[in-house]
């Protein structure tokens, strides 16, 4: 991971909404992961986890004050409603969108997502992230196992911040009534339990959950998606996960295209290279290769 040194971090415009980017003196900006051929400066995400001091995060007209160990979610390197933060200090990581699950859409605007570092999902993440700003330094491990060792948790770690960001965009947009939400949440999870099966169709699932396939429509309707776009999408996103973790030598990438339910592999190929501007050859073999990085906060 490799340390960004933000001492010049930009303003909010809010009277006391200064946010410290050093704790301790050290680097308090952590690329997690290299951002993918093509990407651009604005094609991040930033991540903070709150260490100590005072801090307010704004939401709806309310504040709300930052306990050790909450994460901060934004688009933008200081989220504009992080308020009064004299003197604290944040542990902040930029990660690509690429490798994050939600949709670049949901992610181009997020103003600051706060979630509790000390139960859920939330927990978990700020917990790891923490550990893996110091887990190269104090390991053990001999040099030579550091960077494939490294590429492997900070997939992880993206893993991780994917289901956390997922899981507080659907809290901020539950629809009502709760059993409508409840069975949107049920029928997902059916289908990323059955995405390896390549007959899975919306037929299928609405007769799974003993619901009409107009009805069905109608619920993902409301998300902006149709059913097929959002299997598609899921498998999309376990095979981009797959090919980062599969050495080129180890599978192809039809085989990997096949296991998550794509018949074929140059439809597959196709739809992966529209969904991420570039084809999965060439992302298995940018993935899995262990770039120069560097983490020490």
């Amino acid at each position: 991971m490799t340390q960004l040194d933000t001492t010049a971090m930009p303003e909010t415009g809010r009277p006391a909404a200064r946010a410290r980017s050093h704790a301790g003196g050290g680097p308090a900006r952590i690329d997690l992961l290299p951002p993918p051929p093509g990407a651009g400066r604005d094609d991040h995400l930033h991540v903070g986890v709150y260490r100590q001091g005072t801090a307010l995060v704004r939401r709806r007209g309310v504040d709300t004050a930052l306990e050790p160990g909450d994460l901060l979610i934004s688009s933008a390197p200081q989220p504009s409603n992080l308020l009064h933060a004299v003197s604290s200090t944040f542990l902040w990581f930029r990660v690509p969108r690429f490798y994050l699950a939600p949709a670049r859409g949901e992610l181009a605007h997020l103003g600051g997502l706060l979630a509790p570092g000390s139960t859920g999902i939330g927990s978990l993440a700020s917990r790891f992230l923490l550990e893996l700003a110091t887990w190269e330094s104090t390991s053990g491990l001999p040099h030579h196992q550091l960077p494939a060792l490294r590429n492997r948790l900070a997939h992880n770690a993206a893993d991780l911040l994917s289901l956390l960001i997922t899981d507080l965009l659907e809290k901020e947009t539950a629809p009502h009534p709760a059993t409508r939400a409840e069975l949107l949440s049920r029928i997902r999870r059916h289908i990323d339990a059955n995405l390896m099966d390549p007959g899975l169709s919306p037929q299928r699932v609405a007769r799974a959950h003993h619901i009409s396939v107009r009805y069905l429509h109608r619920l993902f309707q409301k998300e902006g998606v149709t059913v097929g776009q959002w299997v598609r999408r899921r498998r999309l996103e376990e095979c981009r996960r797959e090919l980062a973790r599969t050495p080129v030598r180890t599978s192809t990438v039809a085989a990997v295209a096949h296991r998550w339910g794509f018949i074929s592999a140059a439809h597959f190929s196709r739809v992966f290279r529209d969904a991420f501007g570039i084809s999965p050859s060439q992302w298995q073999t940018h993935a899995s290769r262990p770039g120069p990085q560097d983490l020490a906060p």
